[in-house]
């Protein structure tokens, strides 16, 4: 574990540029431990990232890796990252976010989970190969970034820029920055995407006093929470004419294979603290989770939200919302849609402020067909080390890496969890259970060998 305690101890968070420094030191403690291994290793500089106030930082190099190059095995690249979250202790954790505990079984501490001891796993995975004086069954490559939680700046330039030098004889790509839907063993085939948007409505040339000029203007606030109001139903249906009816139906295989999952729908209802979930049987919110779009109000931006009272009628407010994508949404389509419905529905309020719509993200969708040989191969490793079938689950959120991968490389992908489904990701006291950790690396050992015994000649059959 001392690996992992030495990683967590560095505050690899991307987004607080004074902790930049750190991060760059967690890239070189990554390239380190795999030119220790005799990895073929490079940092990558993938340029400079620029602040609102206009300076440029620079972005946290990117790590690759190569272990072994023979033209007769398949090569996998394992994608992961090392950059975390914001934690403090007085956000809540029990223990140092910064310092490895164990408690019960269970190593707590910031990164943990995402992705800092899957990386790891990976990395010794790769190791005890080479303890056992074994050669790999594969060639491995690693391709290890430090920006992820931020949105990955400059990875898809890297991408495009390696696809013909070091991604050209990739056969199969690897994520592992995801987590179990229960205690039992998952392979996730899915990720949903995201189209997130802001809708600005400007009335006055500066905000005014509510009690000398309330009743004589017509608010920016009124109006914009008016059309917020019709972007979805109380019950959860977007009412965006065009969103709901370009979503690929829920095929009798869909519907089979989420009854069988290992899912317990109260326990969900009980960690989220809620007294009502929009549905109550395991196969609908599963389904609403994963592969049905879902509209989410996040914020308003120019409103009064500090402590205490203030009587402003705010001159310029601005909504953001996200629209998650679905196959088989389009995320251009969508920002049509949006824009167009939201136009239409300002107009019937005869408003004289004026409103504008901006689509600031638009990621697609991943899915992968369980039936590959990588799927396969991925249920016979987890039944040698778990001695159980695994479910195959999708993700509710968003990985755009995964939809790059596929955009730019046309390579197969696999999501390989190995996380639990109670490691708090991006919550206080984010942990790693030692179970999980080992068993994992344990799960990557044989995957590994498991991947070897693909036959060349068969392909990932993409969806798009």
């Amino acid at each position: 574990m001392w690996a992992l305690r030495d990683w967590v101890a560095i505050e690899s968070d991307s987004s607080n540029i004074q902790k930049r420094p750190e991060l760059h030191r967690m890239m070189e403690m990554v390239a380190q431990k795999l030119r220790l291994m005799g990895g073929t290793v490079e940092l990558v500089d993938i340029g400079e990232q620029e602040l609102p106030d206009g300076q440029t930082i620079t972005l946290p190099k990117v790590v690759t890796a190569q272990f072994g190059s023979d033209p007769s095995k398949h090569t996998v690249c394992v994608y992961g990252h090392v950059d975390v979250q914001p934690a403090k202790l007085e956000d809540g954790w029990a223990t140092d976010p910064y310092n490895l505990t164990d408690i019960n079984g269970n190593l707590y501490g910031r990164g943990t989970s995402d992705n800092k001891a899957p990386v790891l796993a990976w990395i010794h995975a790769v190791k005890a190969y080479q303890a056992l004086s074994m050669v790999l069954p594969v060639n491995v490559k690693f391709l290890i970034e430090g920006m992820e939680e931020t949105g990955s700046n400059g990875l898809d330039a890297m991408i495009l820029a390696q696809r013909d030098t070091f991604l050209s004889d990739v056969d199969y790509i690897i994520i592992s920055d995801c987590g179990w839907l229960s205690r039992r063993p998952a392979l996730t085939y899915g990720t949903r995407g995201n189209c997130y948007f802001f809708a600005e409505v400007e009335g006055p040339k500066q905000d005014l006093h509510s009690g000398v000029y309330g009743g004589a203007v017509i608010e920016p606030m009124t109006d914009l929470i008016g059309i917020l109001d019709t972007l979805i139903s109380p019950s959860g249906r977007i009412l965006i004419p065009g969103i709901q009816e370009a979503v690929a139906p829920l095929s009798d295989e869909e519907w089979k294979m989420y009854q069988d999952i290992e899912f317990d729908v109260n326990h969900f209802k009980n960690k989220t603290g809620v007294n009502h979930l929009m549905y109550n049987n395991k196969v609908d919110l599963l389904a609403h989770r994963w592969r049905y779009p879902t509209v989410s109000i996040h914020g308003i931006m120019g409103a009064f939200s500090d402590r205490g009272t203030k009587t402003v009628i705010p001159a310029k407010v601005t909504a953001k919302f996200s629209i998650r994508q679905v196959p088989d949404m389009d995320p251009a389509t969508v920002k049509k849609q949006v824009t167009h419905y939201l136009h239409s529905v300002f107009a019937k309020r005869k408003s004289p402020n004026k409103l504008k719509v901006t689509m600031v993200i638009g990621a697609k969708p991943w899915l992968a067909d369980t039936q590959h040989p990588l799927y396969e191969a991925g249920k016979v490793a987890i039944k040698r080390v778990f001695n159980m079938e695994p479910d195959l689950i999708r993700e509710g959120g968003t990985i755009p890496i995964a939809r790059t991968f596929q955009d730019v490389t046309g390579k197969s992908i696999i999501m390989m969890p190995i996380g639990g489904f109670d490691d708090g990701m991006h919550s206080q006291n984010e942990k790693m259970s030692r179970y999980n950790y080992i068993e994992g690396t344990k799960l990557f050992i044989a995957y590994l060998n498991e991947v070897a015994q693909i036959t060349k000649t068969k392909k990932l059959k993409l969806y798009i």
